[in-house]
């Protein structure tokens, strides 16, 4: 469930330092707007920024950038990184399918896709990030030797998202149907929002790591 519309929000993200106000300026020189060549991960759909905020938190030497639609949400983002400033985290407010106007080839490393929107009717698959559409899409921007990390506690679009791995001739590196009891798979591991709520109700989390 989204939040409700919040007077204002567009004009707060227009103003806000951490939100990149012209992404598609900045394809293929993402390093310069960093200030270094670390490593650019990006997570699609990032909701209240929780998950990114700690992972940039953690490992200050890899380049963070959130990626949200909603305006009402990114503001949750934006007032978090007012009370903890992250130098190598940014956010941009955009479509998804917009990627590859805003990145340059092989300029991503690492994808995130968490909990995204499920899409469960079927003209509708196209819309669904681990769709082979999307897919397409990032292979445009990973590294070769990049890799999307998916999570979801939706069976049907995990069960889609593995079907989509095959068509679109990409490969599974990790996947469990039970992360938060896979010992191997849930080292490290960062909870979203939605993911704790899930966690809570009981709710399997499934995951998978895929690469080309």
């Amino acid at each position: 469930m989204r939040l409700r519309n919040v007077t204002g929000s567009r004009e707060v993200i227009a103003e806000s330092r951490f939100v990149v106000q012209d992404p598609a300026a900045q394809k293929g020189k993402w390093s310069v707007l960093f200030g270094n060549q670390n490593p650019i991960h990006i997570e699609i759909g990032m909701g209240k920024g929780r998950f990114l905020m700690a992972l940039a938190a953690l490992n200050p030497d890899i380049n963070f950038i959130g990626i949200e639609k909603y305006s009402t949400v990114l503001l949750r983002a934006i007032q978090k990184m007012e009370v903890q400033e992250l130098p190598n985290l940014r956010f941009i407010r955009m479509e998804a399918e917009e990627l590859c106007a805003v990145f340059g080839r092989g300029e991503i490393a690492q994808i995130y896709l968490n909990f995204s929107d499920p899409w469960p009717k079927d003209r509708h698959a196209k819309r669904r990030l681990p769709s082979r559409q999307f897919l397409a899409r990032y292979h445009e921007i990973l590294a070769p030797d990049g890799q999307i990390a998916f999570k979801t506690d939706n069976l049907d679009l995990f069960e889609f998202a593995l079907a989509e791995v095959d068509v679109a001739g990409w490969k599974i590196a990790a996947m469990t149907r039970d992360l938060h009891h896979d010992e191997t798979m849930s080292a490290g591991n960062i909870m979203t929002e939605y993911e704790e709520k899930f966690s809570v109700m009981g709710n399997p989390i499934y995951k998978c790591i895929i690469y080309r």
